[in-house]
This record gives C-alpha cells, structure tokens and sequence, in this order.
C-alpha cells in the first residue's frame, strides 16, 4: 500500500507536555509547538478536507480517576497550524475517543459522563448524547458500514451497542474481563476487544452478539491497550503500554508479530506503507516498515506524544 499523495503536515498530540506539535512531514522536525492549553490534550481527529483537526480536553486525570473532568474540545487550523477556538460540551465531561461518523458529525465519547456526544461540525456544538449504559465509557468505534457505534466500558468489562442511525442503546456484550481498546473490522463483523488484565484480546461476533474467540498477544508480557486498524483493514496494530511493544496482525488473526519500540506506546497512524507509533513514555515516536515488520526510523517530538495525524 503506497500513498500517492505527499502530505503537507503532520500534527501530534503531547499528551505529557499539554501541548500540540504540527511537524514537517518529510524530515519530523517540530515546527511549531502550541501550548497553554487546560489538563490535558487527549486523543486526536484529523479531517484534511475540511483543514481542521480536533483535539479533546479530558481533564487532569487518567482514566477512572479524572477528579477534575474537562468539558472542551479544541479546534486546530490545519492551514494555519493554530489553535481555533473550542467547543463547549458542557454538561458532559472528559472527552476521550473521537471519530467522524457517516452523518458527518463527530461522534465522541465523554467518560465522567458516561455518554456519546454528537457534534456539527458546522455549528460547532453538540447536538445530542446518547446515554452507554456504562460506568466510564472509554473509547469507541464506528462499523464500516455507518449502522452501530461500539464502546469498550473498561470497568464494567463489557461493550455497549449503540444503533447509530436512531441513536439508540441496543445493549451490552459481556467480556471475560475489563477493556482497554476497541476496534472493528472492514467488513464490520468482528469487534476487537482489548484485555486489560491479559495480553489477549476478544473477538467479538457482532451479529451474535458475544465473544466467539480469545487471542493471545504472542511476544506481549504484559496487557495491551489501543487498537488500530489500517485504513484498507489489512493489517491490525495493538500497543501495549506497559510491554513497550506494538503487534501486527493480519486480517485472519492467524500472523502475528511483536515490534519492540519506545516507552509506553500509545496511539497510532498509519500512513503509506508505514505505521507511526508515539510513545509517551519516552517522547519517541517510531516509524515500522510495514512489509518489513521492522523499526525503521525513530524521531523525537515533545515530552510524549499519545496521538499523531498527517494531513
């Protein structure tokens, strides 16, 4: 898979340092670094087309323990490379996982809250939520197909189903133990589940409703967290946080590899025939070949990144 288009940026959330850093997209050097924001910038939308990008701002806590929930989400000129302006989610608190749904609005989740909110992206604020039926509702993720919203509630060890056209909770699928990540497939089948207590990860049958299948993460000491799937769905990335790895596996669950990087991985971007890994344990963010299944570049940028985005 190679990218044809050259990108005119590349934007990072560091999460450690509370700031936004827009970098050259060819040679990673931090060209412009945005701070002063409130604790702290989480997580990371990037819409090229439209030339924004949307950061939220969670709190000064970590997750299941935010005493001092945020309630903005942040407006990023692409063009520019500044700050825009915020949106203001009040009543609901600690935006978390963002993503743009089918409608065009962004679809996020605010974890104090225990809520998915709704916001146009036009009008610049929220226009409904819609109620998880979670204690904490972590992160999220949109079906290929535009018809369910998926969160993995880490504490209540289960996942919501949201039917996204009615804006509804259909219910709940029950896991073995507490999450961390989430993700779907291409053909919108199987939900990926990440174990937050094991190196495993749940593969949940989405038309039955229940996990059908467990995953040992091979070369994974301990458990891992964010899951991410190419845009073309052929290969899955997973980080773990605490084992400083990222594992790639293919579409059948069959292959999978461990790649050592950085301190702390978090979130990811592929772009090309590359995968960005930031890690923020370390302020390195690493580049794997995916062909390769090998680190072939590492770069610093920031205190610790979470997340990255070209554009």
């Amino acid at each position: 898979m190679t990218d044809t288009k050259a990108p005119r940026g590349m934007i990072a959330v560091d999460k450690m340092g509370c700031q936004v850093l827009f970098l050259n997209p060819v040679t990673f050097a931090t060209e412009i670094t945005l701070s002063g924001f409130p604790r702290t910038v989480h997580e990371l939308l990037v819409m090229p087309e439209t030339g924004l990008a949307y950061v939220p701002i969670f709190g000064d806590g970590i997750h299941g323990r935010n005493p001092n929930p945020g309630h903005l989400l942040a407006i990023f000129d692409l063009a520019r490379r500044s700050h825009a302006g915020n949106i203001d989610l009040t009543p609901y608190a600690a935006p978390h996982t963002l993503r743009l749904g089918p409608d065009g609005l962004i679809y996020m989740t605010c974890e104090n809250s225990g809520v998915v909110v709704l916001i146009d992206r036009a009008a610049n604020k929220v226009v409904d939520a819609i109620d998880a039926g979670s204690t904490n509702c972590h992160r999220l993720a949109i079906s290929p197909d535009g018809q369910r919203i998926y969160t993995d509630n880490e504490e209540d060890a289960d996942v919501s189903v949201i039917d996204l056209p009615r804006r509804k909770l259909l219910g709940k699928i029950k896991t073995p133990r507490p999450l961390a990540g989430i993700a779907i497939s291409g053909d919108s089948r199987t939900v990926v589940a990440v174990d937050d207590s094991e190196p495993t990860i749940f593969l949940i049958d989405a038309a039955r409703g229940e996990v059908v299948r467990t995953v040992p993460l091979q070369g994974v000491a301990k458990p891992a967290q964010i899951a991410r799937y190419s845009p073309d769905f052929a290969v899955l990335a997973i980080t773990s946080l605490n084992s400083d790895t990222v594992s790639l596996i293919d579409p059948s669950f069959a292959d999978q590899v461990a790649v050592k990087v950085g301190s702390q991985p978090m979130d990811m971007a592929f772009h090309g025939d590359d995968l960005f890994v930031a890690c923020q344990g370390d302020g390195s963010v690493h580049v794997i070949d995916r062909s390769s299944r090998q680190v072939r570049q590492v770069f610093k940028a920031g205190v610790g990144c979470e997340s990255l985005g070209f554009f």
